[in-house]
């Protein structure tokens, strides 16, 4: 009885989870879209700004290009190119500026060695393919284990899980850190003043909460996979 109440909380605080975490992603594009109406004093781009702060950090070969999409901006560390999106590359607003300083951050932390940085770009080939298949491999072996003996194929879906897990935990300082370079450089090189800088701050926080809401429930999925193993055990 006390087992199976706590599987039902555990997806009861999945739901809150994924409530939030819709209000999270809802958040950073609407706080994106309300700066994006502002413009910065000085008339930079964001790639005026990523480049700008590249120079500034002795980093000379990381390409600035534009790609695809809205919000789709990242640093790839493998190519040592800065990707920023349509809303970004040669906007002049202050979300802009916000969003070209944070991926520029990314990639002076990979320029200085930063360690979490490093670790999650060497896990993240392993992480893809659990992504993809773990959660698959542990239902199966739950399915299977009825007619053979599937205990392999369930530990093996949850250790791979698991690493997903641990990429995200991971990705959260790495996140932060790059904010807080970023809101350092802007307001240091005098790219934002006073004002525009809060503005910046808040696209970079609600950002930051989506990361934060993506690490939570990554740990109730994994919870959840193990209580249902868990609970397939008993009942046989």
């Amino acid at each position: 009885m006390g087992f199976y109440m706590g599987e039902g909380f555990l997806y009861v605080i999945f739901l809150i989870l994924a409530v939030l975490s819709v209000f999270a992603q809802f958040n950073v594009t609407s706080t994106f879209k309300k700066f994006s109406k502002i413009q910065n004093s000085r008339g930079y781009t964001g790639a005026d700004v990523a480049r700008l702060l590249l120079e500034q950090n002795g980093i000379t070969d990381v390409s600035v290009e534009p790609v695809s999409g809205s919000l789709t901006d990242h640093y790839d560390p493998s190519s040592k190119i800065l990707r920023l999106s349509e809303s970004v590359y040669a906007n002049r607003s202050v979300a802009a500026l916000g969003v070209a300083a944070h991926e520029t951050g990314h990639a002076v932390q990979h320029a200085t060695g930063y360690g979490p940085l490093t670790l999650r770009t060497n896990i993240a080939p392993a992480c893809s393919v659990g992504s993809k298949l773990a959660i698959p491999m542990v239902f199966l072996g739950v399915v299977l284990s009825a007619f053979v003996n599937c205990l392999p194929l369930i530990y093996a879906g949850i250790i791979l899980f698991s690493l997903v897990v641990f990429f995200q935990i991971v990705t959260l300082p790495v996140e932060f850190d790059a904010s807080h370079r970023a809101m350092d450089m802007l307001t240091e090189y005098g790219f934002l003043n006073d004002s525009e800088a809060a503005g910046a701050r808040k696209v970079l926080t609600a950002a930051a909460l989506t990361y934060v809401a993506a690490a939570a429930t990554s740990i109730i999925n994994l919870l959840r996979l193990l209580a249902m193993v868990n609970g397939g055990s008993r009942r046989r």
